[in-house]
């Protein structure tokens, strides 16, 4: 190269190490404006930020469970026919409706089931609206032997009782938990054998206030009506404390906390619970939302209670507005993910927006010996099938 080429070669590396370095002085002399004068984006409401992860990891598609499942549901407001459908795709052995009403709606409930017997499960449900009259207490424990007769498998107690019940049924103070009426109740369950499924209590977030410090604010803006802050509501964990104390008077009742024991956020309380009463159990529905942001304590936790911890999704078919709760086959197909693989960072419902919080969620991949007691074993020793 001779040394005239080799002197333009040189002006040229020159001109461009300038251009570099005009346009990093640009860049620094952009990063240091203030935000205003950043290039305009239009903004942006919280309901309509859809974000779509970055993060590369393994996804599982588990289509069936591995072995078959009792499903504690909530309510099944279909015909067989709708749900033996995605039962049958899903390895959904039976399915129990956890609120199959009383009396006449006790019976129509059952005769709906009653041609595939094996396949569902009927709850009945207490008489809350005739506390008020003479002899309730009694007539109460002797209507479940009615029910029992009729058909019924289990009673289911909705949080009607210490949130809603009032003492003249819709006014006055609130009827508690441990109230010594439902005494008869409670001892009844037990002699007939039919567990009580509890649901008398809330995430801890639904009894503060709706603002910017709850994680749960997008939920409870949408339904204001799941809130119990204020008012003469009992606070979480006056609640929990009466059921304690129900839980401690009739040692011979079986209690199913549904909702991982309406504690999912708090784990070491509800393990608290599960270790001073051997008559309570727990349920998972409505809260893989909970527990797999916490994969590692969910874990630790199914392990050790794997005797004691029941498969649910209280699940309603039809309807958008708690997509966490819609039956179908997304919806247990995101359940199996959760209990039976090692995947990280998915939904836990099959919704655009997380409905309970915006977070996601990582599975516990269950070993098959716990995964049985889970999905089935351990249901199916309670309600005696």
């Amino acid at each position: 190269m001779s040394s005239l080429s080799r002197r333009a070669w040189l002006r040229t590396l020159t001109g461009a190490a300038a251009g570099t370095a005009a346009l990093a002085r640009e860049a620094h002399a952009f990063e240091g404006q203030p935000a205003t004068q950043a290039p305009a984006t239009a903004p942006l409401a919280l309901p309509d930020f859809e974000p779509k992860s970055m993060l590369h990891v393994p996804e599982t598609h588990v289509e069936r469970a591995r072995f078959p499942v009792i499903d504690e549901a909530m309510r099944t407001i279909a015909t067989p026919a709708e749900l033996l459908a995605v039962m049958d795709r899903r390895n959904v052995q039976t399915m129990v409706n956890l609120t199959g009403g009383v009396g006449s709606g006790l019976a129509e409930s059952v005769r709906t089931f009653r041609s595939h017997p094996a396949r569902f499960v009927v709850f009945t449900e207490p008489s809350w609206d005739r506390i008020v009259e003479p002899g309730y207490a009694r007539w109460q424990a002797e209507e479940l032997g009615r029910a029992k007769a009729a058909g019924a498998r289990g009673v289911k107690v909705l949080k009607t009782l210490g949130l809603y019940l009032r003492e003249q049924v819709t006014s006055g103070p609130l009827v508690k938990i441990d109230d010594p009426r439902f005494d008869p109740m409670w001892e009844a369950c037990g002699a007939l054998g039919l567990p009580v499924a509890m649901h008398i209590s809330d995430p801890e977030a639904f009894f503060l206030p709706i603002d910017r410090f709850n994680e749960r604010y997008e939920e409870l803006h949408a339904h204001p009506d799941w809130s119990f802050q204020g008012k003469d509501y009992p606070s979480n964990a006056e609640l929990l404390a009466a059921r304690d104390r129900v839980l401690a008077r009739h040692p011979k009742t079986t209690f199913i906390g549904l909702h991982v024991g309406h504690g999912a956020e708090n784990l070491a309380a509800v393990s608290a619970a599960l270790d001073r009463f051997p008559n309570f159990h727990v349920e998972i529905g409505a809260r893989i939302g909970e527990l797999g942001r916490q994969p590692r304590a969910s874990r630790r936790f199914f392990d050790r209670y794997q005797d004691r911890v029941l498969f649910g999704t209280d699940a309603v078919p039809n309807g958008h507005q708690t997509p966490q709760q819609i039956f179908g086959d997304e919806l247990y197909k995101i359940y199996f993910r959760f209990l039976e693989t090692d995947d990280e960072y998915f939904d836990y419902a099959p919704a655009k927006v997380p409905p309970q919080g915006r977070w996601r969620i990582s599975g516990v991949g269950l070993p098959d010996e716990v995964l049985r007691k889970v999905y089935n074993e351990n249901a199916r020793g309670l309600l005696s099938l």
